[in-house]
């Protein structure tokens, strides 16, 4: 089934179960007035919200019609985000643009860091960007959101635990991350609001693009109206969505509504090395920083800019056929 919330003027949104072809909509309040209700009992709310779902594919019950400029995030703010790096080919090319190894425990224990989760962009806001110093990029990723999962949940257990997918603008403010790091306390100032896209899907709406707790399918990355990403997120992926899970959990339960996300998407290229644009055969990226480092790694410095006040970016992911699973995040950057 596909959810959403619809913004009705309240801070937590109105919860929806949304056509499967993104077009309309049927309040779910009487089910549970939000998500993170829903989340919360999920095991008696889910089977009304599937039954719903059928109804309004069936034409069953009085819709409305869908705009996903009224969706906010599927979860407006949440209890958890913690975003990983399952795509260790995006570490590489940082390393080594900067001369550094990847250690070796990188391969078996995933990179996560715990982001900012009251405050989430919806998904067709502005970017606000106080300094253009600051390297504003975008991050292409997915992300799940889970029930309740046990501390200590194995990778084999963790796949049961996605109730819901959705796709991530996780906004990072590039010129900020080296100060920060250097502290060696993690990011704060250079992870502003995180953006998700209008619908949220359970895995099976997916089929058999759903395999292994990875989406076998491209995330679509369009930069200032341009193809910038189209990168194989079943592709190079070292670690998974249930990977990601068990090793957030190991030292604590993660509550209902927890929000897991990827990292960027990221592909090597068809011979084994960095990957090449999209307007020359390749996947392109995810994010502005990982065509800045093979910049650097060719040329030894780079030549794209970060995103400046007026630049657009959209990510979506279409299924099999073409049609849209996710609707799409398109933000514009503004100055704050």
């Amino acid at each position: 089934m596909k959810l959403a919330t619809i913004d009705n003027g309240t801070r937590d949104g109105q919860l929806v179960v949304v056509s499967r072809d993104i077009t309309r909509y049927c309040a779910a309040d009487n089910i549970a007035p939000t998500l993170q209700a829903a989340l919360d009992d999920w095991e008696n709310c889910a089977p009304k919200l599937e039954a719903l779902y059928r109804d309004v594919e069936h034409e069953a019950v009085p819709c409305e019609r869908f705009h996903e400029r009224q969706a906010l995030s599927p979860l407006p703010r949440a209890y958890q985000w913690a975003d990983g790096s399952a795509y260790i080919n995006h570490v590489e090319l940082v390393r080594k643009a900067r001369d550094a190894e990847v250690p070796e425990s990188f391969y078996h224990d995933p990179l996560m860091y715990q982001g900012g989760s009251d405050d989430f962009l919806p998904p067709r806001a502005n970017i606000p960007l106080g300094d253009t110093s600051w390297g504003c990029d975008m991050e292409g990723e997915i992300a799940c959101i889970t029930d309740d999962v046990p501390m200590g949940v194995s990778k084999e257990d963790a796949s049961a635990h996605i109730k819901l997918l959705m796709l991530v603008n996780d906004v990072s403010l590039r010129g900020l991350i080296p100060g920060e790091l250097a502290k060696g306390f993690g990011f704060f100032q250079s992870k502003p609001a995180t953006a998700f896209s209008p619908v949220a899907v359970t895995p099976d709406e997916l089929g058999e693009s759903w395999r292994d707790a990875v989406i076998q399918l491209p995330l679509k990355v369009d930069y200032n109206g341009q193809p910038f990403g189209r990168a194989e997120v079943g592709q190079d992926a070292t670690f998974s969505l249930a990977d990601l899970i068990s090793h957030a959990a190991k030292t604590r339960n993660l509550g209902a509504g927890a929000i897991i996300g990827s990292g960027t998407i990221s592909n090597k290229g068809a011979d084994g090395g960095p990957g090449k644009p999209v307007a020359e055969g390749g996947a392109g990226y995810s994010c502005i920083a990982e065509i800045r480092m093979i910049e650097t790694i060719a040329d030894g410095e780079a030549n794209t800019r970060f995103m400046e006040p007026g630049d657009t970016v959209k990510i979506w992911m279409d299924d099999a056929q073409g049609h849209s699973i996710f609707g799409a995040i398109e933000q514009e950057v503004v100055s704050a």
